[in-house]
Parts: C-alpha cells; sequence; structure tokens
C-alpha cells in the first residue's frame, strides 16, 4: 500500500491545531478546517497500520497529547446528534438548499471514532487518553447497550448503510439525513466494541475498571450482544455477516468461522472476568453469574480451536457454575469520573433551541460559493487513489457482483470485470452516471471559472 495521505510534518502542523470546540461552533469554518485535518490524519493512521508502517500518526497524537481532545470531539458531535440535530429537523423555517454539511457533521463521529479504533490498539495511546478514558468508557457502554436495545427488540439491520441520496431542495432531504444519521449509528457502535477491547486490554487502573465492572456492568452488556449477535442476519434464508464495512454472504462451510467482531466480544469478555485485578472488583451475584453461566452454551470446540485462549475461559465458567465467589471486598478508593459528557450537557442545559436556531443561521444555509468551497476541499481530501487504497478488498462488478478491475470512465463511480458486464447494467446505471457527471463537471468548471 503506497498511497500516502499526508507527510510527517504535515501530520504534525494538523496535530498541533487540534483543539476542543464548544457545541455552539459545531460546523462552522474552523471547525470545518478540523474536520479535514482529522479525516486525513484518520486514512493516513489507516494506511500505515496496514502497511506496517511507521504510525507516525499515532505517536504525533501521544506526543502531543491529543488523544484527549479527539475524545472530546467524538463526545461533543454526539450530544449534538442528540440535542441540537432533533431541534433542527423540526424547525419549520429550516429548509435549507443542500443537506450536505449536516451530513459532514453526522458522519464525524464516525470519522473519529475510526480513528480512535486504530490508535488505541496501542497501549501507550491508552495511556496518553490519561481521564479521557473514563469518557471513551461511558461512550462504549451508550453505544453497546443502544446496539443490544435495538437487536433485541427489531433484529439486526435489515438494509444496508443508505448512500447519500437526495437532492438539494428535495422535501424527503432532511428524512434521508435522519435514516442515514440512524444506519450510521449501527457502524459507529461496531467501532465502540473495538476500542472497548483495546481499553481492557491495556488498562490497569482502578478508576476505570470500577467503571467497567462496577458502574456499567460491561460482562452482561457484552454477553447480551453475544446472544443477539447485530452483526449476523438471515436474508432469503442465507447468512450473511457485517465485515468490512459491509452485508457479505457467508459460504456454509463458514458459518461457524468467527468474526473479528465476535472475537472482539470474546476478547472483553476474557479481559474483564479473567484478570486478577478485575475478578477481585467483580460482584458475581445471582444475577450477574447467572448471565455470565449463559456463555458456556455458546462455547464450543469449533470455537475455542479458532481463539484457543477460551479454553481457559471455558475452565474459568465450568468452576464458576459449582461455586460461589465471595463478593468483592468495598475498599474507600478515591476515584477519578468522567466529566466531558456532564460538562457539555450541563453547559448548554437549555439552550439547545437557541444554538439550532443560530446554526441555522450562522452555519448550516450556506451559499453557492461556500458550498462549492466545500465540496472542492473535500474532492483534494477524499482522493479516489487513496479511497481506493484504503478498500479492505477489491472493488465489486456493479452487474455480477464478481471482482472488478475496470470503472466507468464518465462518472468514476460504478466498478465492472469486464465489457459485457458494463453493456448489460448500462440501463440501470445511465441516470445516476449522467447526475454523477454533470455534477462533477459543473464543480470543476466553476473552480475553473474562479480568479
Amino acid at each position: 500500500m503506497d498511497a500516502s495521505v499526508i507527510l510527517p510534518g504535515e501530520g504534525e502542523g494538523y496535530v498541533r491545531c487540534l483543539e476542543a470546540f464548544s457545541l455552539r461552533d459545531v460546523g462552522s469554518q474552523r471547525w470545518f478546517r478540523q474536520h479535514e485535518y482529522v479525516v486525513k490524519l484518520n486514512m493516513q493512521a489507516i494506511i500505515s497500520a496496514s502497511s506496517a508502517h511507521d504510525e507516525y500518526v499515532k505517536e504525533l497524537l501521544v506526543t502531543h497529547r491529543k488523544i484527549p481532545t479527539l475524545v472530546h470531539e467524538l463526545i461533543l458531535v454526539e450530544v449534538w446528534k442528540q440535542k441540537v440535530f432533533p431541534v433542527l429537523c423540526q424547525l419549520q423555517d429550516f429548509n435549507p438548499k443542500s443537506t450536505f454539511p449536516l451530513y459532514m457533521v453526522i458522519h464525524y463521529e464516525a470519522t473519529v471514532i475510526n480513528l480512535l479504533e486504530t490508535i488505541m490498539f496501542h497501549k501507550d495511546s491508552c495511556e496518553a487518553a490519561e481521564d479521557s478514558v473514563l469518557d471513551l468508557v461511558d461512550y462504549c457502554h451508550r453505544k453497546l447497550t443502544l446496539l443490544a436495545s435495538r437487536t433485541s427488540r427489531d433484529g439486526p439491520p435489515t438494509s444496508d448503510r443508505p448512500s447519500p441520496a437526495g437532492t438539494p431542495g428535495d422535501p424527503s432531504t432532511m428524512q434521508e439525513l435522519q435514516t442515514q444519521n440512524a444506519a450510521l449509528e449501527f457502524e459507529i457502535s461496531l467501532k465502540a466494541l473495538s476500542v472497548l477491547r483495546y481499553i481492557t486490554d491495556h488498562t490497569d487502573s482502578i478508576s476505570v475498571i470500577n467503571r467497567l465492572l462496577c458502574i456499567h456492568n460491561m460482562p452482561c452488556v457484552l454477553v447480551q450482544l453475544i446472544d443477539c449477535c447485530p452483526w449476523s442476519r438471515y436474508t432469503a434464508g442465507k447468512v450473511e455477516k457485517y465485515m468490512n464495512g459491509t452485508w457479505q454472504k457467508i459460504p456454509p462451510e463458514d458459518h461457524l468461522k468467527m468474526s473479528k467482531l465476535d472475537g472482539q466480544v470474546w476478547l472483553s469478555l476474557y479481559n474483564l472476568l479473567l484478570k486478577e485485578d478485575c475478578q477481585r472488583k467483580y460482584d458475581f451475584n445471582n444475577f450477574n453469574k447467572n448471565t455470565i453461566l449463559k456463555l458456556r452454551g455458546f462455547l464450543t470446540e469449533v470455537l475455542i480451536d479458532q481463539l484457543p485462549n477460551l479454553l481457559s475461559f471455558q475452565r474459568f465458567l465450568a468452576h464458576l457454575s459449582v461455586t460461589d465467589p465471595a463478593p468483592p471486598k468495598r475498599d474507600l478508593i478515591l476515584e477519578q469520573i468522567p466529566e466531558i459528557w456532564d460538562h457539555i450537557v450541563h453547559e448548554n442545559a437549555g439552550k439547545w433551541k437557541a444554538i439550532a436556531k443560530y446554526q441555522v443561521k450562522e452555519t448550516f444555509n450556506p451559499s453557492e460559493k461556500d458550498l462549492r468551497q466545500q465540496a472542492h476541499r473535500l474532492a483534494q481530501t477524499y482522493s479516489l487513489d487513496v479511497l481506493e487504497s484504503l478498500l479492505p478488498e477489491k472493488p465489486k462488478c456493479g452487474c455480477c457482483g464478481g471482482e472488478a478491475t475496470k470503472r466507468c470512465s464518465r462518472c468514476q463511480g460504478e466498478w465492472y470485470c469486464n465489457r459485457e458486464c458494463q453493456v448489460k447494467n448500462w440501463s440501470k446505471h445511465k441516470t445516476a452516471c449522467k447526475l454523477m457527471a454533470e455534477a462533477s463537471e459543473e464543480i470543476q468548471m466553476n473552480f475553473n471559472s474562479q480568479p
């Protein structure tokens, strides 16, 4: 993987500029500038990690102590989506020409959690998060409990994530934006699961362990996730699993194969229940004990063959089933508490509508010129060569679904394995191809005409 987004010198400049914003400033020009920095840092971090090169983005974030800033920005957008975005959707006089700026704010949470997932794999990143790791634990708990409850109630998602459809002025655009927001939550929750696993790998903080086990009872949440398995579903009688950002059909011989997400849950449980420090803190009361013992039904020989660490976990469950562990000692300790969510909410309590109206006026009704400038900057950030290097697998043919090597020369957005498939699919693709090509040409002409 030879593509590079930023050089180390550029990366250092971007990292140094990272700052914590107020809720009112979300979507501002300064905020969007930082958004571009984080997008580039995220793509470079993924490229470096995937190619086993020097992970200088992670090193820079650790050195300049910017991981707490990323956690703050993650939770800031989470609060905005919960408190301000619903108000924006209900404002009668809000009819934006384009929902593009709003979508970029909504998508930013996914970008930040993706960057954190990449860097938190390393212990020094977890240590550099300092007190904000408590806020990150709370964030992961919120996402995973919501994921488990929605899956238990409604089952796994029944459709793939919708594409950013809708044209300016379309009355259904805001509704489409809300649909995309809900779909993104699924992907964000799965990233939060990975972040949680890395925290359980690395932390030895009493406050973090207490928060995981005593405040949030994360083992029981994780058991619920194994039981409902949100990343697996049946479609037309076939098993599909969510892997690498898409739902993929699983052949019968691979039905029992453990996915990466399955492994993240089991390793998190292993860390939380078998580490000595954690065992001393966890209360194995009747409810918790019975919930955890449900895992015996999932620990098959096939599963243990794929993750041998689970053999000691199986022995632990067998021992737990015939014993009653002593209750944990209630020692008097001074523990840290998370602050970011509470600080943002308390600072802006009662101001949600005022913030929404301010942002409607100052932020989310950009002029045509502003929209073109934003589109130009993002086109520079998301270059096709870099995006292709980030793909976890080869593109799929838009007609037959096979591995594709050729791309539509006009719109550059659809892939095909050969000329025959392209011709066969043209009747379905031509409308979208025309719209994408015309939009791209118009943007290019507008920029070329600027002095």
